[in-house]
């Protein structure tokens, strides 16, 4: 991008930041708040209209995915929980750190993250004091050990939607057995698997002076695997063999703040982006976003792995974060995270144009798919034209799960179900833009503009919550599974 380029990105970015602000200011909380009138036939006609949109397009179980990278043990805890035995003190001053290193830096990262609900994903490099956490979240019989990982998450996804799923991922014989002859797995076993564990908390949970806003999780680790990709060459190898309709690429953010050596990060990267310039241009490929902080990370992702797909995933919190270090070359550690629909299709809208001036060179592919996901909405934006299909039911299918994963449940119950969305909304936060009426019987609202398709679906937002890890994962396969 040359520099007359980056100074009119930062232009635009600084003035959609400023032009949000007072959009919010002037608008209050009408625009997709809370409808307190929301009737039980309402919500009915909503769930039904979801439904009929994703039962519009049936599974195609041909389909083949390759997903890598990386995998893990999940340990799933009740944050006030492990606070508690942990003795935690509530911090007067919540602060942000790149790296977790005692648990007076884990008490007001915690906190940071907490008061804003927002999700976040931290490694520590004081594995004693990451044992003794992982130690006091097994105390609980409510704590879960699951399959973790956002490569394994989405593999099991994939498969359970139909398709046939190759897996890039080291682990013990233990986890491999627990995920299956069905997943294709290539990566060497190893003698211990990477552990996660996941804080999770409910919408109101008080810690002290701080209340959380929506539920949400912490995620803290201790990876020795997977930054450093172990299964890239394999899967490489692999992936030529397997023949996959698209490539997905997830996991990366174990690599930020991790002590690499000198050079060892770019290089490793610097792999990867040749194995996917290897892919043939008729197979997609697909990057899902994370939580980064690290700027030489996200940038050297950027270079190496957003610049070579042609299809990105992300929620609201990763949305802004990506689109800052494109344009600005800044880090946005925390965002709104229950953004306006106007704003998050101006940022859309941006990052996409962004990624449209790419030069197809040596690999490298121009965007024509982004699927952001938030708790209130599914948003999915397209290339027409493109080999992507079926956006409706997409966004429709995204919507779903987003409330079947996050209820635990395959069976969606209107009575532990809310809307966040109201009778319309904005498609801009320009003066004058376009509002588009909310129809409950056809809650799936689609619309063209320019050279690109637009398809914003409501999310049946689960009250009464089990968990929300692993959301976005089974989120962005929904939307992915019936467009490729």
């Amino acid at each position: 991008m040359s520099a007359c380029e980056v100074k009119l990105f930062v232009v635009g970015s600084v003035l959609v930041v400023v032009l949000a602000f007072l959009y919010r200011r002037h608008q209050g909380p009408a625009d997709e708040a809370v409808d307190p009138t929301a009737t039980t036939g309402h919500m009915t006609r909503v769930l039904r209209g979801l439904l009929a949109a994703e039962d519009a397009v049936p599974l195609d179980r041909d389909l083949r995915v390759a997903v890598g990278f990386g995998s893990c043990v999940d340990v799933i805890a009740s944050a006030a929980d492990v606070l508690r035995t942990l003795n935690a003190s509530v911090p007067e001053d919540p602060q942000h750190f790149n790296t977790v290193h005692d648990q007076e830096e884990f008490e007001r990262i915690f906190a940071y993250f907490f008061r804003h609900g927002a999700a976040a994903e931290r490694y520590t490099n004081n594995e004693t004091f990451f044992k003794k956490l992982a130690a006091i979240a097994k105390l609980y019989s409510e704590t879960k050990v699951e399959v973790g990982g956002n490569a394994p998450v989405m593999a099991r996804s994939f498969l359970r939607l139909g398709a046939r799923v190759l897996l890039g991922a080291q682990m013990t014989e233990e986890l491999r057995h627990r995920i299956g002859s069905e997943i294709k797995i290539t990566g060497e076993s190893v003698m211990h698997d990477d552990i996660h564990l996941i804080l999770e908390y409910k919408k109101g949970e008080k810690w002290g002076k701080y209340a959380a806003p929506r539920a949400n999780r912490f995620i803290i680790h201790n990876d020795a695997n997977n930054p450093l990709l172990s299964t890239l060459e394999s899967f490489g190898d692999a992936v030529s063999r397997f023949s996959p309709h698209v490539v997905v690429v997830g996991g990366l953010q174990m690599m930020d703040n991790f002590p690499f050596l000198p050079g060892q990060r770019r290089s490793r990267l610097e792999k990867l982006a040749a194995v996917l310039s290897s892919v043939p241009k008729k197979t997609h490929i697909h990057f899902e976003m994370a939580s980064f902080v690290e700027q030489q990370c996200l940038k050297d992702i950027i270079d190496n792995v957003v610049f070579y797909s042609n299809s990105l995933g992300m929620n609201e919190q990763e949305l802004p974060n990506l689109l800052g270090m494109l344009t600005n070359n800044s880090i946005t550690i925390v965002s709104d995270p229950n953004p306006r629909i106007a704003s998050t299709l101006d940022q859309m809208r941006m990052l996409y144009q962004t990624l449209r001036e790419i030069s197809e060179t040596g690999g490298k592919r121009r965007l024509t798919r982004l699927h952001v996901h938030t708790l209130a909405f599914q948003a999915i934006m397209t290339q027409r034209g493109s080999t992507w299909k079926n956006s409706k039911s997409a966004a429709a299918k995204a919507a779903l799960v987003a409330n079947r994963h996050t209820c635990g449940s395959k069976q969606i119950e209107i009575d532990n179900a809310r809307l966040l969305m109201d009778e319309s909304f904005s498609t801009s936060i320009e003066h004058g833009s376009e509002r588009i009426s909310f129809r409950p019987e056809q809650p799936v609202s689609c619309w063209q503009e320019g050279e690109v398709d637009i398809c914003l679906a409501p999310v049946l937002v689960c009250t009464q919550v089990v968990q929300t890890v692993g959301g976005g994962d089974n989120i962005s396969t929904a939307g992915l599974v019936l467009q490729v």
